[in-house]
């Protein structure tokens, strides 16, 4: 979040800071398993390496999705040039990673450009839809949004997936999901509600513009 200030100026309430906290609690606690899965003990007994690791991948993705939230910004261009312009570079870099693997392999399955939709299916190509559908709704959110709309959604995305498993894989819920998504459906709550309904404020009093009249004619009587 001073990430967000320092690249767009946006300033976070008191409030606002406590909702961006329950929700990382709540995604945490999400996915934390319960020690009839595994014991107690290892549930943290990953290396602090790995810690450290996951915090610089956190400060990273949070950099990346608030300086291009700053580029898709800062300008009126189309929202379908923008997103050219930002899948350009991997869509080059992808390129050039299948050009090196013919060249260590001595082209001997072929160039790339020639097996490059081999073992595509229905299914394979409902989720090169589905991936590019979410691309552009994410471009969207970051134009005319912000990132905290994007998270917020993601995290509720949870509520819904958990819903799909149920019917679809027999899925079981387990307590820390259910109490990960309530706490995350309070800041969801906490962030985008009026102030005024989550703490009482003090009514201002407004005074009779005739009553200062009068305050005003009395003192000059009495003067």
């Amino acid at each position: 979040m001073k990430m967000k200030w320092l690249f767009l100026k946006k300033k976070l309430s008191n409030l606002q800071w406590m909702a961006i906290i329950l929700l990382a609690v709540g995604t945490t606690t999400s996915q934390v398993k319960g020690c009839g899965r595994a014991s107690c003990d290892s549930l943290f007994s990953a290396p602090i390496q790995g810690y450290m690791l996951g915090i610089l991948s956190a400060c990273l993705s949070a950099l990346a999705g608030v300086y291009t939230e700053f580029l898709m910004k800062k300008n009126n261009d189309s929202l379908y040039w923008q997103n050219v312009q930002l899948y350009t570079f991997g869509a080059i870099f992808n390129m050039a990673r299948l050009v090196l693997d013919d060249f260590r392999g001595g082209f001997e399955k072929g160039p790339w450009w020639q097996r490059l939709f081999n073992g595509y299916s229905v299914i394979t190509w409902m989720v090169v839809l589905n991936l590019g559908s979410t691309g552009l709704l994410v471009s969207w959110l970051m134009k005319y949004a912000d990132n905290i709309v994007k998270v917020y959604s993601t995290s509720m995305a949870m509520l819904l997936t958990m819903v799909l498993s149920v019917f679809l894989f027999t899925f079981k819920p387990t307590l820390q999901l259910f109490l990960g998504i309530i706490v995350c459906m309070m800041s969801l709550h906490m962030y985008f509600a009026p102030p005024n309904m989550l703490v009482d404020l003090p009514s201002t009093v407004r005074s009779d513009p005739e009553s200062l009249v009068n305050v005003t004619v009395d003192r000059k009587t009495d003067s």
